[in-house]
């Protein structure tokens, strides 16, 4: 449960920190981003807790997180770039404490 809040909480102190002009844009687009959580969907069983999302997922491997860090880079991009970089970073950190690894 406190991994799905981090999701919540931690795009919110970046956007207060950093965005604070634009911080209801850059909110809601960084929180949208978890739409990226769909790609789990294709995996059997859905949810397995001790499964690693890094590396296992489509849109969880290496290649997509080399483009969303490039997004960040991108003025028009970077609120999704810096959403899908922070669950990323999110999730990584989750698998480091549930399983301790890093990525499969």
């Amino acid at each position: 449960m406190i991994h799905i809040f981090l999701h919540f909480l931690i795009p919110a102190i970046v956007v207060g920190l950093f965005f604070r002009q634009n911080w209801k844009t850059g909110y809601f687009i960084m929180i949208s981003t978890m739409l990226v959580d769909l790609d789990h969907l294709l995996a059997s069983p859905v949810y397995d807790s001790c499964r690693c999302s890094i590396g296992f997922h489509p849109l969880h491997g290496l290649i997509p997180i080399a483009i969303y860090a490039l997004l960040c880079f991108i003025p028009k991009s970077r609120y999704v770039g810096l959403g899908l970089v922070i669950h990323m970073m999110l999730d990584a950190v989750d698998c480091q404490i549930t399983n301790g690894v890093w990525c499969v």
